[in-house]
């Protein structure tokens, strides 16, 4: 019998979670309410005794979501100049990925990556193409929630490399020079060579998981 994957708590600690959230929401009564609650103690219970994360951390980062549970969004940018792309160096583990994080609430999608370009970056940029819509399921470093991952093939307008409050570095790579040690599961290799793909073929199909 093949062992499991060692992460496989986390898939099922943020299920529980999603379940509690979602049944929380719709729940008619208090005595239900105080089922899904329980449920997400549990949950909250299985990430504290097999992370580094402390219970009442995780406790109040659960009963601060509210509503039916969905998945966040992360959004990449892939930005090509004279064949080099785009990477900057995280100030949170000193690796490297595609300029991107956390969309926000109003934003289009292709706007939120633009600005974690500028942000990041210090570079303006226009979204061309959607590369790919990815399941990005976060084991390192740990995240608590669930997300897709959407990365954009982008045009370079203006700007100079600008390192952030957030990163370290930002350089440009020739494609066989492109560092491997990737920043968590921001970047893999994965959406490197799907973008490269992006960039290089008029015809490119979008890919998704």
């Amino acid at each position: 019998m093949p062992l499991p994957d060692p992460l496989r708590w986390l898939d099922w600690a943020r299920q529980i979670q999603a379940l509690a959230q979602s049944g929380h929401h719709y729940a008619v009564n208090e005595f239900d309410r105080e089922r899904f609650v329980r449920l997400a103690e549990l949950a909250a219970e299985i990430i504290s005794t097999y992370s580094e994360y402390e219970y009442e951390e995780v406790c109040s980062f659960f009963k601060a979501q509210t509503g039916y549970a969905t998945p966040r969004v992360d959004v990449r940018a892939a930005v090509f100049r004279e064949g080099q792309l785009l990477m900057v160096r995280e100030r949170s583990d000193g690796n490297w990925a595609l300029p991107g994080g956390w969309a926000d609430v109003g934003e289009i999608p292709s706007e939120a990556a633009e600005r974690e370009v500028l942000e990041e970056a210090g570079f303006r940029v226009k979204a061309r193409k959607l590369v790919g819509v990815y399941d990005a399921n976060r084991f390192g470093p740990l995240e608590l929630f669930h997300a897709y991952k959407i990365v954009f093939l982008c045009d370079l307008i203006s700007g100079e490399a600008t390192p952030s409050f957030e990163t370290l570095e930002v350089a440009f790579f020739t494609l066989d020079q492109i560092p491997s040690n990737f920043s968590g599961e921001r970047t893999h290799t994965r959406h490197i060579q799907d973008a490269i793909s992006a960039w290089k073929q008029a015809d490119f199909v979008t890919v998704f998981d």
